[in-house]
């Protein structure tokens, strides 16, 4: 089986379930520090393909430039899934429509960004970060910013970890893409 079409299967089940998690993926990476950095974010479906939705201004886009891996895990189906994987940006206007769905004190943000400062900068307090955001104009009609941008997973290894075992042995299976074909291998939990 296509591990990607058994990812999308077994996310669909996590979302049936509820699983507050299904919509999300943790993404680690090394930074140009040589830091090992790891964030939650949003895992969005364009289609057949993965993607992350982020803001350009942010110091992990530059690094999610290359390789990192991504990891998921949906408590309510007992499923984990570690992906490597390389990214191509999304194309802008694909972004611009998604960033219309966000809700809006993300776009507020996106246009904070944008217009003040960028994510991950040093600000003085919370209280100064809420007054900059009241400071913040929206243009009308609200579109996305420039730097909205996103990026498409291009996985080439994929590792499903399947917790739900009678006998308690999980089920542990890495796949990896050669020559455009999925290989897979069962390993040792």
């Amino acid at each position: 089986m296509n591990p990607i079409e058994k990812f999308h299967q077994d996310r669909s089940a996590a979302f049936d379930a509820k699983d507050p998690m299904a919509a999300v993926c943790t993404v680690a990476n090394v930074d140009s520090d040589g830091q090992v950095q790891i964030r939650t974010l949003v895992l969005r479906n364009m289609g057949d393909d993965l993607a992350i939705f982020i803001n350009a201004t942010s110091p992990k886009w530059t690094a999610l430039q290359s390789t990192f891996s991504v990891q998921t895990y949906w408590p309510s189906v007992a499923l984990q899934y570690r992906l490597q994987v390389s990214s191509v940006q999304v194309d802008t206007e694909l972004v611009h429509q998604s960033w219309q769905m966000r809700p809006d004190m993300p776009k507020r943000m996106d246009w904070l960004y944008q217009q003040h400062t960028q994510q991950s900068s040093t600000i003085d307090s919370r209280q100064a970060l809420l007054s900059l955001l009241d400071e913040v104009t929206l243009p009308e009609p609200l579109i996305a910013p420039e730097h909205a941008s996103g990026l498409r997973l291009v996985p080439h290894e994929i590792e499903r970890l399947d917790l739900n075992q009678d006998n308690g042995v999980h089920d542990r299976t890495r796949y990896r893409l050669e020559n455009n074909q999925w290989r897979g291998a069962t390993l040792v939990p």
